[in-house]
């Protein structure tokens, strides 16, 4: 940039925002699709008010986008747009909280926002979608509010969405803590907008909470409780986060945000806490255990907002050249990892996710073309059981206990009604007929090559319901389904489907067989 007037700032907002634009269009129509989103999916497939492991706003979503098509752009079609109305909204809210002389600062750190490498990158359609959608637009009405003379529908419109985002995903919490010591701490004559936002969130909550209670706790069985129990302290994972934290927001940013002077204004003091006090609870937990990227991007926009605020024009377009420059990189190893051909990967250890990933369409095509009559398809995991079955058109239930990601099998399939029939497995790795045979009349091995991989089988015929619910089943709810005493349960589909009284409503005994 040559000067750093409004003028050439906007220009470049602009430019930067076409180009990432375009760029999240060709990676969401070019890019395959992953296990995380064929799992979800399903949701869209199945509509219903809950999900076995994540609050149902994402499967709402997808049951809307599957309106405009199946194909992986349609279905991406919101997640792509996700970060370029997050910049729009928060280039808004600078223009409106900087001084008039220093509005090129807003074009610019909206700029730099699109320019992250996570931001251009975003286009898969997962929970995180609709999470960080609904984070931004309350942090945009919140922040609308604390300028407003008359903030009472924009405290409102924060609650609702803050409400959205927790149907969407449990971290929406956070940001809802940050408003809370915001008003206690510096706002206490608002204080009726804590009980504004918290009776407009509300419905989400109950919804949410309704449905658990009637389906076995199963989002707090995954989230707080299974998904957890091998945690322990770790620096290592401490260490990680913080890495982690200093690539995504990257080190000039957090550099210069933070030897920037002091800006008094109450904005800039929300937004520090907004994002400061959810990486410091996550810096916590990631003590404890690993902490993925994808918890805090929703948080990220706030932090690029608040140091928009204290960063200079001059400073700011350094930073967006840095960014720029972190970008290049990711963009070449993304066309290179699936542009080449998959030979060039075979001695690797990513060539059979690398194949899997590429040639769905053929692995499905070869485990279902020779499928015996009436047979029934199913995997060994929950990430290929969703891929192929996105690819065949047809629900692929998950045969064996699987782990305690996504149950949603639990919700959905009854393995009665397999009995007597044939089923066909599908692992990546060689599977010992033995280990099958007491759930089968007869058992079969096969394998089958997809681009230089050798992929395999198992025909099971004759499937037998009853040992395989005293095995396989009883592990099931032994490991994933022992909900607390404290915990209510008003229902729980699978315990009761299948005879499991001791996580059925009442929790007697298990005396059933489940037939």
């Amino acid at each position: 940039m040559n000067g750093f007037d409004t003028a050439n700032a906007r220009a470049t907002f602009w430019k930067v925002f076409a180009l990432t634009l375009a760029l999240k269009v060709g990676l969401a129509a070019w890019l395959p699709f992953s296990g995380d989103e064929a799992f979800f999916y399903q949701w869209g497939v199945h509509p219903a008010w809950g999900y076995s492991d994540h609050p149902p706003m994402v499967g709402w979503l997808l049951w809307v986008l599957r309106h405009l098509g199946d194909s992986p752009l349609a279905l991406r079609s919101v997640t792509l747009l996700v970060t370029s109305v997050l910049a729009l909204g928060l280039v808004d809210l600078a223009r409106r909280i900087l001084p008039p002389g220093r509005e090129a600062a807003a074009w610019l750190a909206g700029a730099i926002y699109l320019a992250l490498p996570f931001s251009w990158l975003f286009v898969l359609v997962t929970t995180d979608t609709p999470l960080i959608l609904f984070m931004g637009l309350s942090v945009w009405c919140f922040v609308r509010a604390e300028l407003a003379a008359r903030p009472a529908g924009w405290y409102a419109a924060a609650g609702a969405l803050l409400g959205l985002a927790f149907l969407s995903k449990y971290f929406a919490v956070l940001l809802g803590l940050g408003y809370l010591l915001w008003i206690v701490g510096w706002r206490r004559e608002r204080w009726w907008a804590l009980l504004l936002g918290l009776a407009c969130a509300a419905p989400s909550v109950a919804l949410h909470l309704w449905f658990n209670a009637h389906h076995g706790w199963t989002n707090i069985m995954f989230n707080v409780l299974n998904r957890n129990e091998d945690t322990q302290w770790s620096l290592a994972d401490f260490a990680v986060y913080a890495a982690m934290m200093a690539y995504l927001l990257t080190p000039w940013l957090l550099w210069q945000g933070a030897r920037a002077r002091g800006d008094a204004r109450p904005a800039s003091r929300l937004l520090a806490l907004l994002w400061i006090a959810p990486f410091a609870l996550f810096a916590l937990v990631a003590m404890r255990r690993s902490v993925g990227l994808h918890w805090v991007l929703g948080f990220v926009p706030v932090f690029v907002l608040w140091a928009g605020l204290r960063i200079a024009p001059e400073g700011l377009a350094r930073s967006l050249r840095w960014t720029g420059w972190l970008a290049l990189p990711h963009a070449l190893g993304l066309a290179v990892l699936l542009a080449t051909p998959l030979a060039w990967w075979q001695s690797t250890k990513v060539f059979p996710s690398l194949v899997f990933l590429r040639e769905a369409p053929a692995i499905t095509a070869a485990l279902t073309r020779e499928l015996p009559a009436g047979a029934t398809l199913m995997a060994r995991a929950y990430s290929p059981a969703s891929v192929l079955a996105y690819h065949a058109g047809h629900y692929v239930p998950v045969f064996g206990p699987g782990r305690f990601h996504a149950r949603q099998d639990d919700l959905l399939v009854d393995f009665r009604a397999y009995e007597g029939r044939s089923i066909r497995i599908y692992d990546r790795r060689p599977m010992a007929p033995a280990d099958f045979a007491p759930w089968f009349d007869r058992v079969r091995p096969g394998s089958f090559t997809v681009a230089g991989l050798t992929l395999h089988y198992l025909d099971g015929e004759g499937f037998r319901f009853q040992p395989y619910r005293d095995t396989v089943l009883q592990q099931v709810v032994d490991r994933y389904h022992q909900v607390p005493q404290r915990l209510p349960i008003l229902g729980s589909p699978f315990c009761e489907r299948y005879g499991f009284a001791s996580c059925a409503p009442g929790r007697g005994a298990n005396l059933s067989s489940g037939r």
